[in-house]
């Protein structure tokens, strides 16, 4: 693996989630991989479980972390080939790419879509003009339209949780009072189509995903129906794809309960609104595994970045 840009850069699924659980048991086992190897972690955007669990796992693997936050401590970086930079970018990407990969070893990325300009956020300008200009690897911690490491995790969580040989994976729509990404549900519904779970996506009327990550998964517009005989529940809000980054619909009865779940395990990336998203009574509940998924953030990042590592000594 060069870089982790999106799932398509997996070799094999199988493999790395086997990976990553044989990491929990023994997370310091390839330490040395990383011993004088450095890790930039470059945030356009808020994190906790992303920012920590990352640099938790390259610690693991004895790489050393440089944070920055670069909407706040460093120059406005431009992105656009011919640009005039006589406003307030002031440095571009050409430059700064090149300089920070003579600081660290691998970089990593979190940048957030626009919401309002569906091509330009669908280019993915931030995360590839680093992929052009850096000559280190790149690896994405969420950008406008995905967020890989956090597919990698769910996989992660559903094979150590699942009770059955191919269980049924549900990923509800449910409210929120802001317009979300796309990312997180894009990842999900293409992971799930690469292990062999049954899965199904639920959503109002209106709020179909880009047509060419969900393929064949079928569409449910009817919640109760499509939460039938569920094993996992993933909730999640996203605003509208076709009306791009719109908020269509506030139906407050998406909400989960532990009624609508019945016995199913309950996912979510976090943060998570409460008594909004989903209900007390399920996060508070044994069905809840949200805490469990967010300890695989670290090792779903430790397999990444460990196989990336071996491409470097190699």
């Amino acid at each position: 693996m060069k870089h982790f840009l999106d799932l398509e850069d997996i070799n094999n699924i199988d493999t790395l989630i086997s990976e990553a659980i044989s990491l929990k048991s023994n997370p310091f086992s390839s330490k040395k991989l990383g011993e004088n190897k450095t890790i930039g972690l470059l945030f356009f955007n808020s994190s906790l479980r992303t920012r920590l669990s990352t640099q938790k796992a390259a610690q693991n693997l004895g790489m050393d972390v440089m944070t920055m936050n670069l909407n706040s401590d460093s120059w406005g970086l431009e992105f656009e080939d011919g640009s005039v930079m006589n406003a307030g970018t002031a440095e571009h990407i050409k430059e700064a790419a090149a300089v920070i990969s003579q600081y660290v070893d691998i970089v990593a990325l979190r940048a957030f879509p626009s919401l309002t300009d569906k091509i330009k956020d669908e280019e993915e300008l931030v995360i590839k003009s680093f992929q052009k200009y850096a000559s280190v690897p790149v690896v994405n911690m969420e950008s406008a339209t995905a967020h890989p490491l956090q597919a990698l995790t769910d996989a992660i969580t559903i094979t150590e949780f699942k009770q059955k040989k191919r269980p049924k994976v549900v990923l509800t729509w449910a409210p929120h009072p802001r317009a979300l990404p796309h990312a997180v549900p894009n990842s999900f519904a293409k992971m799930m189509q690469m292990i062999d779970v049954d899965f199904c996506i639920t959503h109002p009327e209106g709020y179909e995903l880009n047509p060419k990550i969900t393929g064949n998964a079928p569409i449910v517009y009817n919640q109760e129906e499509a939460l039938k005989n569920a094993n996992f529940v993933y909730a999640k809000n996203w605003s509208s794809y076709k009306d791009y980054g719109q908020i269509k619909c506030t139906d407050e009865s998406w909400m989960l309960t532990l009624d609508k779940i019945k016995t199913a395990k309950f996912m979510h990336c976090l943060p998570v609104r409460r008594n909004v998203v989903v209900a007390d009574e399920v996060l508070d509940s044994n069905q809840s595994i949200v805490i469990q998924q967010a300890n695989n953030r670290t090792y779903a990042a430790q397999a990444v970045l460990k196989e990336i590592l071996k491409n470097v000594a190699e």
